[in-house]
């Protein structure tokens, strides 16, 4: 340790949260930081800068800014603030105390779980069993803004990697934007975190009105043991999928996983493939908040005109979007699969589906589901720009060689994607 890492170590102390002693510390915090979807530190919404102001949010957190009109996303984290890290056995919050008041100025949580690492170097695509290693997950990294540059977010980091490490991860996470400059300066730069896959955010508005499905097509609702049978089947070929949990299994049967729904076709052509879609809804309204900032006036008066008109003339079934521009709720969709020549209408038809059980929760004011940038679900699932993002950035580092296979061919942060991108909600 150096004289600069010594000098750090006697005015920063980082300990585990404390609810009794933290928590509305920690609350605090969260609010003076003005927190983005990206997970960003900074009130600008890009994060601080140098070794106290990178941010780094959870492997699905997400910023869109319209660079026209400066709209962007904002989200806030609300109820347990172990939710995000509660659903893994081992999980933990660490903050940051600075000076002799012992002031509370940075928080991180922390995570191992294993999940399925999309091996490709297989050469026999028949295998059924998925490989399985265990990867830690770094996010909700808060640094309080006038304490930043000062060495807090890499102590932070630093300490949280070592949590990690001594139980046994292979591999770390962490995600950001590619426009969160500090962040990447922080996780690639200090910590050699490499930028590992970019997923897709695909957001639609919940209407007033009731979304008509074809009738050629048929949903159903699987009961969790047959959805985790499905999905076993879909995900389970040697290099197809990363990032499935192995909890699957109870990740399909908690109470706000809504329900996976499978479509079919009524009458199906005999002489095609048949045709499948499948999803999963997960509640996230009573966890995050969304919000929309930086809309002109213009765009905010024709909206609400839109929602007035719809609300004195219902019978013209004018697509009023919600009031975004206030905090709101939303419902992840995520397991999307579909195969078949049908696949993408059904899979419509799902998303259609789950559009018409959002609108019967009030709080619930968008559905977003988060993709692969090369999975061919994302062409069929229905979206606004407004409310998609295309700039998330998923960096990965290898902890440890000797629980990760040391051979440079089988490094899982230099693997090609494999084809599914599984996204658990959980950790949004």
């Amino acid at each position: 340790m150096g004289s600069e890492d010594k000098e750090i170590s006697t005015v920063i102390r980082v300990r585990e949260f404390i609810v009794e002693k933290d928590l509305a510390a920690v609350e605090e915090l969260e609010r003076r930081c003005q927190v983005g979807l990206s997970g960003d530190l900074g009130d600008d919404g890009h994060g601080g800068g140098g070794g106290g102001g990178g941010g780094g949010g959870c492997a699905t957190s997400k910023k869109k800014k319209k660079k026209k009109r400066g709209m962007s996303l904002h989200v806030e984290q609300i109820g347990d603030p172990f939710a995000r890290v509660r659903h893994a056995t081992e999980h933990a919050m660490l903050v940051a105390e600075y000076g002799e008041e012992d002031e509370v100025v940075g928080v991180i949580k922390a995570c191992v779980r294993m999940v399925s690492r999309g091996d490709t170097s297989s050469s026999c695509c028949c295998k059924r069993k998925m490989k399985f290693v265990k990867v830690a997950c770094l996010l909700g990294l808060r640094v309080s803004p006038s304490h930043r540059r000062l060495g807090i977010a890499t102590e932070l980091v630093r300490r949280a990697e070592a949590w990690c490490e001594a139980r046994g991860a292979a591999y770390a996470t962490m995600a950001t934007t590619a426009s969160n400059v500090a962040s990447l300066a922080l996780f690639a730069g200090r910590f050699a975190y490499a930028p590992f896959r970019r997923p897709l955010f695909l957001g639609h508005p919940v209407h007033r009105h009731r979304t008509r499905l074809p009738r050629a097509h048929r949903v159903m609702q699987l009961p969790p043991q047959i959805a985790t049978a499905a999905y076993a089947a879909l995900l389970s070929p040697a290099g197809a999928a990363e990032f499935v949990p192995a909890d699957l299994p109870a990740l399909l049967a908690h109470k706000l996983t809504l329900g996976t729904y499978l479509a079919i076709e009524r009458n199906p052509d005999p002489a095609l493939p048949p045709s499948f879609a499948v999803l999963s809804i997960w509640d996230a309204t009573r966890s995050l908040r969304l919000r929309v900032g930086g809309a002109p006036p213009l765009l905010r008066a024709s909206l609400a005109a839109a929602r007035a008109l719809d609300r004195h003339a219902p019978w013209l079934r004018v697509p009023s979007v919600p009031d975004v521009f206030r905090p709101f709720g939303t419902y992840l969709l995520y397991g999307l699969r579909m195969s078949g020549p049908a696949g993408p209408a059904l899979l419509r038809s799902l998303c259609r589906h789950a559009h018409n059980i959002a609108r019967k929760n009030l709080a619930c004011a968008v559905v977003a589901a988060d993709l692969g940038p090369n999975d061919p679900a994302g062409a069929a699932v229905p979206h606004w720009d407004s409310f998609s993002c295309d700039e998330d950035v998923w960096c990965m580092k290898k902890l440890n060689a000797s629980t990760a296979n040391s051979n440079a061919s089988d490094d899982w942060t230099t693997a090609p994607p494999a084809g599914v991108l599984f996204v658990d909600p959980r950790e949004f």
